[in-house]
């Protein structure tokens, strides 16, 4: 743990080995099964995969929210250099919405129906911050003024049922970043919104990422929308991450079957007229997963060797991938 005013030279989050399980009547559900990535200030990376593919309980994980029947079972979160797992709920309450926030796919998960805009910027900031009312609400106007949205002093007097979805998304962004987070976990913010609004936040998030110096990961399980604002990807399926690396890395030279899957059914990828393509099969069940490689049943590379667990291969650059049959890259001998 860092001391109060000194500066940290590593990485903003450290992610090592994360498990996260949910324990039901049926058994233990491994929806986070062993992840690992780190993120830099000023770093964006994706984290990709199916619905069920653990990306989102990583990110709440991450957030330390994980509520029972749900809990952390092993591995490290390190926010500049502190483990979080297993920190106090005062720990929790002092960091989150100050140093680290989350942007969720709903933005009424973040707003009061029954507040109005500045009342709910002002409580956020007065949480963690002793300023003045005037101040603090002057911190909000120009918080939604650096998300785009126009006449941020006539924003601020409204109530949320009063503005459009996406207004409403880029409100919830705005207060997660009124005190300059040092992460962000944004998960799937931009699913709901038309492309138009969804391309305007995307570039916004990229550019306060490099104006705040905050590390940024962003949940969802549109390759398209990765491609155009990571710097990093982690591919994740039945809880594992499968492959990481730069965004060019993987998107050019994907090297496991599954990426090479997702991508190849991006509507994109596909030729006008033809049906789309799309991965055989459906995601396994986490209370039984299958022995060996969990893709192992949908993989039109899978064989026997697919009955052992792959481990997972890490080469320079950041790039791993966990498969014992990965694609080559183009070029290679």
């Amino acid at each position: 743990m860092t001391a109060a005013g000194t500066s940290y030279a590593g990485p903003t989050l450290e992610v090592e080995d994360l498990q996260t399980h949910f324990f039901t009547k049926a058994g233990a559900v491994k929806a986070v099964n062993g992840v690992s990535f780190t993120v830099a200030p000023g770093e964006v990376i994706g984290l990709v995969g199916e619905s069920g593919s653990g990306k989102t309980v990583t990110g709440l994980s991450i957030m330390g929210l994980v509520d029972e029947p749900g809990r952390i079972v092993g591995g490290a979160i390190r926010f500049k250099g502190e483990n979080l797992v297993g920190a106090s709920e005062d720990r929790w309450q002092k960091l989150r919405g100050d140093r680290i926030a989350m942007i969720f796919q709903d933005p009424m998960m973040t707003l009061n129906p029954v507040l109005r805009i500045d009342t709910q910027m002002v409580e956020a900031i007065h949480a963690h911050r002793q300023v003045d009312k005037a101040t603090a609400r002057a911190e909000a106007r120009d918080a939604l003024g650096l998300v785009g949205i126009p006449a941020p002093e006539e924003r601020l007097k409204t109530y949320p049922h009063q503005l459009s979805g996406g207004m409403r998304q880029r409100v919830a962004i705005a207060i997660a970043l009124l005190n300059k987070p040092d992460l962000i976990v944004a998960d799937e913010p931009t699913t709901a919104l038309d492309v138009t609004i969804q391309a305007q936040i995307i570039y916004e998030a990229q550019q306060l990422c490099r104006r705040f110096g905050t590390a940024l990961i962003w949940i969802t399980h549109d390759l398209a929308v990765v491609a155009g604002l990571a710097d990093h990807i982690a591919v994740m399926y039945a809880g594992r991450v499968v492959e990481a690396g730069t965004i060019d890395d993987v998107i050019d030279r994907p090297r496991h079957p599954y990426t090479v899957g997702l991508l190849g059914s991006v509507p994109s990828a596909n030729k006008r007229g033809q049906r789309l393509n799309q991965i055989p099969g459906m995601a396994p069940n986490l209370l039984r997963l299958p022995p060996g490689c969990a893709f192992k049943d949908r993989c039109p590379r899978g064989d026997d060797l697919c009955l052992t667990e792959p481990t997972l291969q890490s080469q320079p650059n950041g790039r791993a991938f966990r498969c014992h049959h990965p694609h080559e890259p183009e070029g290679a001998a």
